[in-house]
């Protein structure tokens, strides 16, 4: 019987459903469809790694912490007459020795623009090698026979326009070295976005090795034995110190080496699904106070004629359940749109999935039901224990709930101290001393104000609305008027309809605040700090000699300044103890005259004269100070004794970077040790036009297009614009929930002109124009609309000015708030108001005065 009620009561009022279905299918489906695009994405590695690793890989030792960076420069390597070891092993039916690197880039010399892709995933370069599980198989022209030959894959020869007979450079530390293009290979399985060279195998050792060496030996068994039995006698083979992996191994490892980037994006995109799903729960909140308020007779009689509170109770949470199940079977399918357009989005950056390749895991299914219905059953549940509160008298009495004097004292209690404790914590953030705990302060002050503000919604909206609504009276009349009244009418449902847009603004609030204070905090610190011109970036290769020369030999350039990155480097602290740092080797014109970095204690100068410069958070957290004698690591068993000679502040430019001269360097780490210039500045002369010089270096280095070359301005711009991408992404994930709270509008709009029936016959019978009635809901519609924003302005305003203070000694040291963003977010509200009333002031124009009035 309670079921057939509940159906029968659904599908009675499945008109105001609608919207309330719509906001679980839209977070559904943006839960299920990320879902799916990461199952995808996984199977098709999966598929690419299972079908081409080598039954039992034979790599190099596994560099030492200290060794990384020389191992990114010049990989690690196998000697050639390991293969013929490995290949002498019992069951190896083939073992051949492969070069493959990605230090290197592909340039089409006809136009000096980069082949392959600039952004994500590798270029790959190596030898060509006739393997029984080859990636890629020769389609047209043949393998490479001399030195003057390369295979390029079929993928980026397509892009880059480049055939047969193409010439190709490929620049790495070694110089630049001029190719025709002699074969065109295409994928035998997925492509993964990468751009892929093929040399001979003399060739290929000499260009990107430097000697004739592999940077693994593949071996393929010929079925006589089990891989992991192939890699027990392997490792009896060759010796000790290499790595021997499994095809299972080598397929695991690449495997979550993918996963580690996909991971990133997969949980971001569920993190924002998270959040709408929880605004559309003030939807689905405030769709059942409506209803069961409209159906306060309905359920009276229900409870009169025997129906208990739990069957009362248990007939809402029915409907509940047959929304949630509903939507979350719509949004599981729709999910699958959001997957393919996801993949749309990797393949125009280089991925290269394919849409008929989808994957749908039981995790789908499992995720998209569980969001979906237990979102719809919690919101669902507090209309449910109103209803269930109903007595049959005051419903027969009385078309409306009971007031709940009691429980708006404990509304008011409970919120007051969510909120105080969560701007405690927000304080308390802000003013950490170490960012780590100033951040899980930051955490935890977000989640309570955010709840805080709720709860107090409903108390909040009589005195904000009342404000916000006090000029609608003499700006519009009796429309006005009324407005502002029917938004005070119940500020429970107010409070619940503002709060869903509150956190969606309070997040684009919050962002903007963040990357307000990091662009206007480079910038400052750039300014106050930084004397050079120009900024060189080499991309992702190293910065050869010949480039130096070209730049320095530009006119109108006074110096140029090379950096040499130690990120493996430890130094001893004061407990004998050794402590990693990011250590860098830099000339005396460093900090003479190109960079001014905030000293305190000691003097930078000292750098130049054999001396350590160290962060002040490196030096508080080891104890050290102005005048130790520290022991500098520098890898390999390169160590220096040096004494500290500076002690940098928090905030600056470089971190917490510690700093020695590159003669001091020099004197422990042979050249061919030293790690390669990645990095490098110059300086224009006195009286230079430093916009013209700029030109004049970008012409000299047209051909090596892997360069950044800035200056000062363009730097900033460079920040401005990577932070900016990273702020219209988070926009862009937020827009969900922001249109699933405009949604909500909608719906508390449609849902109230449906209760105020015989009120809005009423008003039209007394003189009130259809104009004026449609004006009055538009305003209601903007006054709470405006609500919300201005409760998120709030909200996003304090997260970000935490946000700001627990970063400030990491390069946030500045707070800037953007004055535009959020009188654009206000304006956007009115906007939103607006839009969100079309259709209900539409529909409460055309009632029928006499029907309106006669209406139950």
């Amino acid at each position: 019987m309670l079921l057939k009620t509940s159906l029968r009561s659904f599908f009675a009022h499945k008109g105001r459903m609608v919207l309330s279905l719509v906001a679980v299918v839209l977070s559904v489906a943006f839960v299920s469809g990320t879902l799916v695009f990461s199952d995808t994405a996984t199977g098709t590695f999966d598929r690419l790694f299972a079908a081409t690793a080598s039954d039992v890989s034979v790599q190099p030792p596994k560099p030492a912490e200290d060794e990384e960076q020389q191992a990114a420069v010049k990989p690690p390597t196998v000697p050639v007459a390991l293969a013929d070891r490995v290949a002498a092993v019992p069951g190896v039916k083939k073992a051949v020795g492969q070069v493959m690197v990605g230090n290197a880039i592909l340039v089409d010399p006809a136009t000096n623009k980069l082949v392959g892709p600039t952004s994500g995933a590798p270029t790959l370069l190596g030898n060509w090698t006739d393997t029984p599980r080859s990636p890629v198989a020769i389609t047209s022209g043949h393998a490479p026979q001399d030195s003057g030959e390369l295979v390029l894959d079929a993928d980026t020869a397509k892009k880059a326009k480049l055939g047969l007979g193409a010439r190709i450079r490929v620049e790495n530390s070694a110089g630049r070295h001029d190719f025709t293009v002699a074969g065109i290979a295409t994928f035998t399985t997925t492509n993964p976005g990468a751009a892929l060279g093929f040399l001979d195998t003399a060739t290929a050792q000499q260009l990107l090795l430097g000697e004739p060496a592999y940077t693994s030996i593949e071996a393929f068994g010929d079925g006589s034995r089990s891989n992991d039995r192939l890699k027990a006698e392997a490792v009896a083979a060759v010796g000790g110190g290499y790595q021997v992996k499994t095809a299972a191994e080598q397929k695991a490892e690449n495997t979550k080496q993918i996963g580690s980037g996909l991971d990133f994006m997969k949980y971001a995109m569920l993190g924002f699904a998270f959040v709408s799903a929880i605004v559309g729960g003030f939807l689905i909140i405030n769709t059942f106070s409506m209803l069961v308020a409209q159906r306060t007779r309905e359920i009276g009689l229900l409870r009169a004629i025997g129906g208990s509170r739990r069957q009362v109770n248990g007939s809402v949470l029915a409907e509940a359940l047959i929304l949630g199940v509903l939507g979350s079977t719509l949004g599981v399918a729709a999910g699958l749109g959001v997957a393919v357009g996801l993949i749309r989005l990797m393949n125009a950056i280089g991925m290269d999935l394919k849409a008929a390749d989808l994957r749908i895991g039981p995790d789908v299914f499992v995720a998209g039901y569980a969001l979906g219905i237990v979102v719809t059953l919690v919101a669902a549940w507090f209309p449910a224990r109103r209803a269930s509160r109903i007595s049959p008298m005051a419903a027969l009495r009385d078309h409306g709930t009971p007031a709940e004097g009691r429980a708006n004292l404990v509304r008011t209690a409970v919120g007051v101290l969510l909120t105080a404790a969560g701007g405690a914590l927000l304080v308390l953030g802000a003013r950490s001393q170490k960012a780590a705990t100033g951040g899980e302060y930051l955490g935890l002050g977000v989640v309570l104000t955010l709840v805080g503000f709720v709860v107090l919604g409903p108390l909040l909206a009589s005195a904000v609305v009342r404000v916000l609504g006090a000029v609608l009276p003499a700006a519009f009349g009796p429309s006005g008027k009324l407005a502002q009244r029917n938004a005070m009418r119940n500020p429970r449902r107010t409070g619940a309809t503002a709060a869903a847009l509150m956190i969606g603004l309070a997040l684009v609030i919050a962002s903007a605040v963040f990357s307000s204070s990091a662009v206007t905090s480079a910038g400052s610190q750039i300014d106050r700090s930084v004397g050079v011109d120009y900024i060189v970036d080499g991309g992702r290769t190293d910065v050869t000699p010949e480039v130096l020369d070209i730049v320095r030999r530009t006119p109108g350039i006074d110096h140029v300044t090379v950096q040499r990155g130690f990120p493996g480097a430890k130094v001893g602290t004061a407990d004998g103890q050794a402590a990693k740092t990011r250590l860098v080797a830099v000339p005396p014109a460093f900090f003479g005259t190109d960079f001014r970095p905030t000293v305190d204690s000691g003097a930078v100068d000292s750098v130049g004269h054999g001396s350590l410069a160290i962060g002040a958070a490196f030096a508080k957290d080891h104890g050290l100070k102005t005048g130790d004698r520290v022991t500098v690591d520098y890898g390999r068993g390169r160590t220096q004794v040096l004494p500290v000679g500076a002690v940098l502040a928090k905030g600056g430019l470089f971190g917490d970077a510690s700093f020695v001269g590159m003669d001091t360097m020099a004197a422990a780490v042979p050249a061919a040790e030293q790690p390669p210039v990645w990095t490098f500045f110059a300086k224009a002369s006195s009286g230079t036009d430093v916009a013209k010089t700029l030109s004049a270096l970008q012409d000299g280095l047209k051909e090596y297009p892997q360069l950044t070359i800035k200056d000062q301005a363009g730097y900033k711009e460079l920040v401005r614009s990577q932070i900016d991408t990273l702020l219209y992404l988070i926009y862009g994930l937020v827009a969900l929930s922001i249109t699933v709270a405009v949604l909500g509008v909608v719906n508390t709009l449609a849902l109230s002109v449906v209760e105020r029936t015989r009120e809005i016959g009423l008003l039209r019978a007394i003189g009130l124009s259809r104009r004026q009635l449609r004006r009055m809901v538009r305003l209601e519609s903007v006054v709470i609309a405006v609500f919300g924003a201005v409760l998120g302005t709030g909200l996003g305003l304090a997260w970000g000015v935490t946000a700001q203070g627990v970063l400030r000694d990491q390069g946030l040291g500045t707070l800037s708030v953007p004055t535009t963003t959020i009188a654009v977010t206000l304006v956007s509200s009115v906007v939103i108001g607006l839009v969100a009333a079309l259709v209900p002031a539409f529909r409460a124009g055309r009632m029928n005065v006499l029907g309106a009035i006669a209406t139950d």
